[in-house]
């Protein structure tokens, strides 16, 4: 058994230092011939193109997730990364819910949150970490150096550094296969239709009527980070609101 003990204000203080890391990478000329980036909290490249007037977002129902990690397996015979590595999984929790109660057990859907704001786009010295128009944060391979700044200043732990190809890798939601008018291999997979994938920017997507129609029970992960994601959650109990890593009361089992 493994507990995660990166805190909140760890990952804060971690992001603020890659930040610092860049400016200095920036000032001596280190980034090549990508475009210097201002190494300031709220600094966000321009958005490239993406699928024109759309803004994708994920939504989880942990009410219909059964923890079968058919959504893990079918990411991986779609997306194909290193054996041992995973652009999504689901987690495994126990919930200490105090003396005299047995444990709750939690599975919890993880995977990029493809943030409006996200911290993992400005700290990259060569902008090899990008996001679209349409929201949908990516990594241009041939561009990406391995650095691993995106990596750490992720408050998710959404990435990796791919053991084959030594550069970031994490979920794209699929995009190949939204513009090919598919649905990303882990919705399509999902027994239990907890996963729904759709446009934000559509009031009558699926994805906005399931939101409007438990609005008072929809949560994000980390909210204070600020990071503004777009994975939504239903059913996401409290104590994994503000974070999972560090708190005593809620336990991962195993990796993945």
């Amino acid at each position: 058994m493994t507990e995660n003990r990166l805190s909140p204000t760890t990952s804060d203080s971690k992001r603020s230092f890659l930040q610092e890391l860049v400016a200095l990478a920036t000032g001596f000329g280190l980034a090549g011939a990508a475009q210097a980036a201002p190494a300031t909290p709220d600094f966000q490249p321009t958005r490239r193109p993406g699928m024109q007037g759309k803004r994708f977002g994920m939504l989880v129902d942990m009410r219909k997730c059964i923890g079968c990690q058919a959504c893990t397996v079918s990411c991986s015979v779609e997306n194909l990364p290193p054996i041992g590595q995973f652009r999504t999984t689901v987690l495994q929790y126990e919930v200490n819910q105090g003396e005299g109660s047995a444990p709750a057990m939690v599975s919890l859907p993880r995977l990029c949150n493809h943030c409006d704001n996200p911290p993992c786009v400005p700290v990259c010295p060569v902008q090899a970490t990008f996001q679209r128009t349409d929201g949908i944060v990516l990594v241009d391979n041939e561009r990406c150096v391995g650095c691993g700044y995106c990596v750490q200043a992720c408050p998710y732990d959404a990435r990796f550094i791919n053991h084959e190809t030594q550069t970031a890798d994490k979920c794209t939601f699929c995009e190949h296969r939204l513009e090919a008018g598919l649905l990303p291999a882990c919705v399509e997979s999902c027994v239990g239709g907890a996963r729904v994938i759709g446009d934000l920017n559509d009031a009558d997507s699926e994805i906005n009527q399931r939101m409007q129609a438990d609005k008072d029970d929809i949560k994000v992960l980390k909210p204070g980070m600020k990071t503004e994601p777009r994975v939504f959650y239903i059913g996401l109990p409290d104590a994994f609101v503000n974070g999972v890593d560090g708190q005593a009361s809620v336990r991962l089992l195993s990796d993945h």
